[in-house]
């Protein structure tokens, strides 16, 4: 759910849902109220108790004693001068808001209240002022309000009676003051409990979140990046798409932190295999060099092996430290290529002349065999790919454990491919190190128990290099037999087009 559409319910939950809440509440309240209240004073029809005008509430509440007094009246009229009757009948009235005054010949012979109002006194309506058969009363408005009903009589002895029956109107009935105050109440508890519910939904739907969100950064500013977003990551609003992201680039952060781990690793192992690799033919030439200088060398034909011997590990370190400087530029992926066109035979043919002459050196037997035919073309950059044959055959020859060592190239035609194979007859690689030969500093374990351990890094230069040029490259090797390299590149071909223009692909 989008926040736009959480803020939307936000607002009709604060507004309408309590309003809606509160009309329902005091609709049924009121209807309780009005039953209860019809019921506890025997009244036949329905009171309006939030009536402005209570008149009519407190004329109804009066109705029936109004109908007691004229029946007491007729049975027996002198009993309105007992004091026991007329406090009896009073006490009835305050049941019902209101109190008895009783008048015989113009003089007040009882009141039912302590403390008379002598205005209320002098305001009461003459005898046979006011019809008798009026059920209503009369109201009386001044500094106080009071609703009046009058009943006309005569005693025994020929005197004139009046009974009032008086209803203060400055006061509610307590009924409807509680029922204020009930609905005011449940007003502020509708209230309450619809905040609480609102708040309760947008902590968990909103601030939660964030809550974890603020715990996650405090975790990644402390270096701790192990831990996980406790958050509903199926959300799909804008705040579960944030904490996607965030865990997202929490894991991209830990694997770039894991790969910065290994790779100071990898760097700490290449320097370490540089430095072995450096310094044994430096110690050879150094030797070599004493020997020299030492006139061990006393004969020319041992001058010139010992000249060769200082050359070979020369060569070596300079293929080392090339090695080292093109990886760097892997690293960064910054290998210049210069692609052009090759002809394949002629190209291979010369790789082969050059590597022959170092290899007469160490006494390795090199076959070349070229399939393909002599117009055969690629594109290649010819640099880089004379650097793929040298860190492959320099590869093998380091783990020739013959005394006649071979090694083989052949170049093959495979449809719109030629496949190069380089072989050798070494100690072979076993099939659980064979998938990884490739990868960066990767060494077997028998490499890294000789002393010609290398970089490990020379292979996954070369396939760099092949996939750059669009190839592939694979190996298959038998332990004790030897190993083969196999690459693939794309054939280059002209198409010509109807306008005999020619395009290269």
């Amino acid at each position: 759910m989008k926040i736009r559409t959480r803020l939307c319910i936000a607002f009709l939950t604060i507004t309408v849902l309590p309003m809606m809440l509160i009309l329902i509440s005091f609709w049924g309240l009121s209807t309780y109220q009005r039953d209860a209240f019809r019921k506890a004073y025997g009244l036949s029809e329905q009171v309006d108790l939030f009536n402005s005008n209570s008149t009519q509430v407190f004329n109804r509440l009066t109705r029936s004693s109004q109908e007691e007094i004229r029946r007491q009246i007729k049975e027996n009229p002198d009993q309105f001068e007992n004091p026991d009757f007329l406090e009896n009948l009073n006490q009835e009235l305050k049941k019902k808001y209101a109190y008895l005054i009783v008048r015989k010949d113009g003089e007040i012979i009882y009141c039912g209240i302590d403390d008379p109002d002598m205005i209320l006194e002098r305001s009461l309506p003459l005898y046979e002022e006011v019809d008798n058969s009026f059920e209503g009363g009369i109201y009386l408005d001044g500094e106080s309000q009071h609703l009046i009903k009058q009943v006309d009589f005569k005693y025994s002895d020929g005197g004139e009676g009046s009974v009032f029956l008086v209803s203060s109107m400055d006061d509610y009935i307590p009924e409807a003051k509680r029922m204020f105050v009930e609905l005011l109440m449940m007003g502020v508890l509708i209230l309450l409990m619809t905040g609480f519910a609102l708040v309760n939904w947008i902590y968990k739907s909103m601030l939660k979140p964030m809550d974890q969100l603020q715990k996650a950064t405090h975790e990644i500013k402390n270096g701790n990046l192990d831990f996980t977003l406790d958050v509903d990551m199926d959300n799909d609003d804008e705040i579960g798409r944030l904490c996607q992201d965030f865990e997202e680039m929490r894991i991209r952060l830990k694997e770039s932190a894991e790969e910065k781990v290994q790779y100071d690793k990898e760097s700490k192992e290449l320097i370490s295999n540089i430095s072995h690799d450096l310094k044994t033919p430096i110690t050879a030439i150094k030797g070599y060099v004493e020997g020299i200088r030492d006139g061990v060398a006393s004969s020319p034909e041992k001058l010139d092996k010992y000249i060769r011997t200082i050359y070979n590990k020369a060569n070596d370190m300079d293929r080392l430290i090339d090695e080292l400087t093109f990886y760097s530029k892997i690293d960064t992926n910054k290998i210049p290529y210069t692609f052009s066109k090759i002809n394949v035979a002629s190209y291979f043919r010369d790789c082969v002349e050059d590597v022959g002459l170092e290899l007469d050196a160490s006494n390795i037997e090199l076959g070349y065999f070229n399939y393909v035919d002599e117009d055969v073309m690629v594109i290649a950059d010819a640099e880089q790919m004379k650097r793929v044959i040298n860190n492959i055959i320099s590869n093998s020859v380091k783990y020739l454990d013959k005394k006649r060592g071979i090694i083989n190239i052949r170049i093959k035609d495979v449809g719109d491919f030629i496949q190069v194979e380089i072989e050798d007859n070494g100690k072979g690689i076993a099939a659980k190190d064979l998938p990884n030969i490739f990868d960066r500093f990767y060494r077997t374990d028998s490499s890294r128990n000789s002393s010609k351990g290398g970089s490990g890094i020379g292979l996954s230069i070369v396939r760099k290099i092949i996939e750059d040029h669009g190839g592939k490259i694979w190996a298959t090797s038998k332990e004790g037999i030897g190993t083969e390299i196999h690459f693939v590149l794309r054939k280059y071909q002209e198409v010509i087009h109807n306008n005999e223009e020619n395009s290269d692909h």
